[in-house]
């Protein structure tokens, strides 16, 4: 009767220790379902109100934003939340990192309106070819084995293939009542905008550049073909559309809710301190932190103490890093700068980056840039 009775305890306790791991599994995954409420509902929790920056920002302006890859992987910056802002750029990152979700934080509504846009497109396209086809307006391949060519091949293909306004239009519709499917409450505005950020790609195909408003696209900006093609300071090619792997997971990602388009100010009130209470809460850590050249902005406008709060308030570990850019046209050129390159890519762990601005060495822009930069080579 004794040996039942602690067999029959020992089945409980089993059982139990499956149901607390079921449980805590569940919490690290509870933002995922399928009806995108919760998604919405998060994305709503952690935006603050939209904000103005004078470009449209439909691809990045960086040549040199595969320079941190290898060290990345050197490190061993791994798992955690992502957090990053700008279009999709963010995704060779995410594709390297491989973190269990990211937040893409942005002050224009904008690029939270184009992020909806990349969610249906990884939604409808199996692979790499079929979403590239989509975005452009282009028929789908006839050949097999795209799964494992490389981007060249993608780019030569799109490039060479004709675009068809009746394929556009179709993708066009499917998109946008996909982009109104997610939860997120549209203004007819914004599906305005849905409908011209996919003009704009449509139109310029792969030469679309990077432009600010009322002044045209500079020829020192690399096109959407460039930033495909770019490579790695070792010499790799490393954009998320070079490896069907790296595709399939953002677009598994993508699938499970896990990649939430937020709009906030760096420096602002709620956002980033709202997304470091979400992630405290699932008893992880921010693993890499992209802000692009804003810190440029925050410190001119006087605002960069009040970022550095704000980082203060995400949870971060030793290996937790911040990735930036640095532009050449800043005085004086950074000393990691690379020839041929407008822009220059860096590395701070966010630890240093506090510590640094705590002892009052953040006073200027060139300080903050330099002082703790991991050297990249």
């Amino acid at each position: 009767m004794i040996r039942r009775v602690r067999v029959s305890n020992r089945i409980l306790l089993a059982n139990a220790l499956v149901v607390l791991l079921l449980m805590a599994g569940a919490s690290r995954v509870a933002h995922a379902s399928k009806d995108h409420k919760t998604f919405a509902a998060l994305s709503a929790r952690l935006s603050e109100p939209n904000g103005y920056f004078d470009s449209d920002n439909l691809i990045s302006n960086e040549t040199s934003y595969l320079h941190v890859m290898d060290k990345l992987r050197e490190l061993n910056v791994r798992g955690g939340v992502y957090v990053g802002v700008g279009p999709d750029q963010s995704f060779s990152y995410i594709a390297k990192i491989r973190p269990r979700m990211a937040v893409i934080i942005d002050i224009r509504r904008d690029n939270l309106l184009q992020h909806l846009i990349f969610k249906s497109l990884f939604s409808h396209a199996h692979n790499r070819i079929e979403y590239l086809c989509m975005f452009f307006g282009k028929p789908f391949p006839k050949t097999k084995g795209w799964e494992t060519r490389g981007i060249k091949e993608l780019v030569d293909y799109i490039d060479n293939t004709a675009s068809e306004p009746k394929l556009f239009e179709k993708s066009q519709k499917q998109l946008i009542i996909d982009v109104q499917r997610y939860g997120i409450t549209l203004s007819a505005s914004d599906t305005e905008t849905v409908s011209k950020i996919l003009k704009a790609f449509y139109t310029a195909g792969l030469d679309i550049r990077y432009s600010s408003y009322h002044r045209p696209p500079r020829s020192i900006y690399p096109t959407y073909r460039d930033l495909l093609l770019e490579r790695t300071l070792g010499g790799e090619v490393q954009n998320y559309f070079n490896s069907e792997d790296d595709f399939q997971f953002i677009k598994k990602l993508e699938e499970q809710d896990l990649i939430v388009p937020v709009v906030g100010d760096l420096s602002g009130p709620q956002a980033l301190k709202a997304i470091g209470k979400y992630v405290a809460e699932l008893k992880d850590h921010v693993s890499a932190f992209y802000v692009s050249n804003v810190e440029f902005y925050l410190e001119r406008q006087g605002t960069y103490n009040k970022f550095i709060e704000n980082v203060k308030s995400l949870p971060f570990d030793e290996h937790s890093v911040i990735i930036r850019s640095y532009f050449n046209y800043y005085a004086p050129p950074h000393p990691q700068a690379e020839p041929n390159h407008f822009s220059t890519q860096l590395l701070e762990r966010l630890a240093d980056l506090v510590k640094q601005c705590d002892s009052g060495e953040c006073e200027t822009y060139n300080d903050i840039v330099t002082k703790n930069s991991i050297l990249l080579h």
